[in-house]
């Protein structure tokens, strides 16, 4: 599968190898999928949604999976797969099938497949396992490279109104039988696949004429991005070779010579609150948006797009705003593109997913109102509503200097005119470098929100200042004048970097988690991340994704444009995006046992297991997390 994302890379050892690996066995002479179990030629295994899978990951047992899962919540698993020997006449090894059933309680209650299962291939990104590529149900098809892991990511959504009780169903992966020979055997979503893909390179191509050079050399990149992706897919692949096609195995074969994945869930009690506790507000670049899929901002097209990555973005439990970044770090951020009187402002607030919006300082359609004739009208409007308590203005990132902090004291100032019940949010680093407020540049920070008062309620501080002392957080929240509303939030950006939590690409599952684990013991009301989808400009859907230079790879980026990887336009999650969303609702079972046994006994739990202990000392392992999951489980679910 060749995919246009930076650093992807692909290969493999040889042909009709013997993989070594866990329990290798000399080869048995026939390698014919319909006579052999599939075992016998391909190494099957499960792995936690914390680790990283790469391509030379070692194969190990294959047990039966065992998940807990609230209701409202999602829970996950990974299936590794490493083909032992050869059975394919082409470039792969070979392909296997996989096929999911529903996962069924003794009541005759059901998860369904496609609805509540979903299965995604992760694919590499910089040689590190990230993009998760939605997979047909509830039969897929997929390739295995010689030498190298393959990996699917399984997703449980667990309804709010499921019934509690233990699930089951499995999973199995069967070889498929290669014959030589060619036919026709794509069915058609596939064909309907090729046709778009091979219709979006004319697409590219056609309207070259009189274009910049730099925008031509880019689309002819794209074009031969797109074709070679098609060229190279399972589709193709006896073309590619030998000439050969691939036929589904008979489903009494499957039965017989299958790996059977057992999979086994305990829904419980417990509801995940539809609206999160804790406000996770994630910026969304509508520049970058504008840029890749050729929509002008206020068109038709741009209202569609924006629509789409705001209601995708909503199930991770995330309040997302969209962004576009001025002179000096002075921001335009709003949530809903409509004005506060349209009809769709009113859904997108009211929904009780959403924990947080954004309200724009200035018009972000022009209009003939003047700034401060459209201020009054949406916050008359939005006050009048009773989601206002969700709303906040975001006005500047990172002030540093005293120029700055008065431009956010100025806005802030007229937006309390006419809403003095309003909230401003101001992220800092640091106190403004052109005029200190104290000796050392700490205690200059833990000052700002003097500089900064009234004209801030929100106080969101880099997590990169701490560094590892938490003792210094009280030194924050003592400041806090909680009478008049203030509160504290946190942010990452670029920092901090290993071993601290964040979100960077190539870091540890537990890493990535560990985000949110630091969130609840530090106390913080609120958190805010720069941006999901900051990557560099593009001009075509499917062109290549770069990650922007001077950052670590994968900051500012959780997901991926759906058309680099298929004629979908639904975006792609990262791997890092899910753990964003694991590290919340682990924050919801913190909460509930917190709510029952009070912070110091929760604290002491999350501590006790060996989850969290600081920003440099937190599990490696996923065990400890299934461990406290457990113990709030059986501490807190009805007797």
């Amino acid at each position: 599968m060749s995919v246009p994302v930076e650093g992807v890379a692909g290969g493999g050892t040889a042909y009709g190898f013997n993989d070594g690996g866990l329990n290798s066995q000399p080869l048995k002479q026939s390698t014919d999928p319909t006579e052999v179990p599939t075992s016998d030629l391909v190494h099957v295994w499960c792995m936690p949604n914390t680790l990283n899978v790469g391509s030379q990951e070692t194969p190990r047992p294959l047990e039966t999976i065992n998940l807990l899962a609230a209701r409202n919540e999602r829970e996950s698993f990974q299936i590794a797969m490493r083909p032992k020997v050869s059975w394919a006449g082409s470039t792969p090894s070979g392909s296997v099938q996989v096929q999911c059933t529903d996962l069924c309680s003794s009541a005759g209650d059901r998860l369904v497949v496609g609805q509540s299962l979903k299965l995604r291939r992760v694919v590499p990104v910089l040689g590190v396992p990230d993009a998760l590529v939605p997979l047909d149900l509830p039969l897929t098809q997929l390739s295995l490279l010689p030498g190298e892991t393959s990996v699917i990511w399984v997703s449980i959504d667990v309804p709010n109104g499921q019934p509690p009780g233990q699930y089951e169903g499995e999973i199995t992966v069967s070889a498929m039988k290669t014959d030589g020979g060619c036919s026709d055997n794509l069915g058609k979503h596939e064909k309907d696949q090729l046709c778009v893909e091979l219709k979006n390179c004319l697409d590219i191509m056609e309207p070259i004429e009189g274009k910049p050079m730099d925008e031509v050399v880019e689309r002819i990149k794209c074009a031969s991005s797109s074709l070679r992706r098609i060229l190279f897919s399972p589709s193709f692949a006896e073309f590619i070779s030998t000439n050969g096609s691939s036929d589904m195995m008979e489903e009494d074969v499957v039965s017989n010579l299958a790996v059977r994945i057992k999979l086994r869930l305990t829904v419980w009690e417990f509801i995940i609150p539809v609206t999160p506790s804790l406000p996770a507000v994630i910026g969304v670049s509508d520049t970058v948006i504008e840029d890749r899929f050729g929509v002008e901002h206020g068109s038709e097209k741009w209202y569609e797009k924006l629509d789409l990555h705001f209601k995708w973005l909503l199930q991770y439990r995330i309040s997302p705003y969209f962004c576009k970044w001025g002179e000096n770090m002075r921001v335009l951020t709003y949530t809903s593109p409509w004005p506060a009187d349209h009809p769709k402002s009113d859904e997108y607030f009211s929904d009780p997913r959403l924990a947080a919006y954004a309200v724009p300082y200035r018009q972000v359609i022009a209009g003939d109102d003047s700034r401060e004739i459209y201020l009054r009208k949406e916050v008359e409007i939005l006050r009048s509503k009773p989601h206002w308590n969700k709303a906040y203005f975001y006005l500047w990132d990172e002030p540093l200097n005293m120029d700055h902090f008065h431009n956010v004291r100025k806005m802030a100032s007229e937006i309390y005119a006419y809403a003095p019940d309003a909230r401003v949010l101001t992220t800092y680093y640091c106190g403004p470098g052109d005029a200190p407020l104290a000796p050392t540049p700490f205690e200059s920070f833990v000052k700002v929100p003097n500089l900064l008062r009234p004209h801030t309620q929100i106080y969101c501080t880099s997590e990169w200042v701490l560094g590892n002392r938490e003792d210094l957080v009280k030194d924050i929240v003592e400041g806090l004048q909680l009478e008049n509303r203030e509160e504290w939030w946190t942010y990452i950006c670029l920092g901090p970097t290993d071993p601290h939590p964040n979100w960077h690409l190539g870091m540890r599952g537990t890493q990535h988690r560990a985000v949110m684990w630091r969130v609840w013991k530090e106390g913080g009301t609120g958190f805010l991340y720069w941006g999901a989808n900051c990557y560099e400009k593009a001009t075509v859907p499917s062109a290549e994704v770069r990650f922007r230079r001077g950052l670590p790879p994968g900051d500012g980026v959780l997901y991926y444009p759906g058309e680099v990887f298929s004629s979908s336009s639904e975006p792609v999650a990262s791997l890092r995006l899910e753990r964003l969303l694991s590290g919340l609702q682990d924050y919801e079972y913190l909460k509930l046992y917190e709510s029952k046994y009070g912070r110091e006994e929760a604290m002491g739990l999350l501590e006790k297991t060996g989850v969290y202990m600081g920003p440099e000392r937190y599990t490696l392992e996923h065990r400890p997390i299934d461990v406290l999951r457990g113990e709030v489980y059986n501490a807190c679910r009805p007797s």
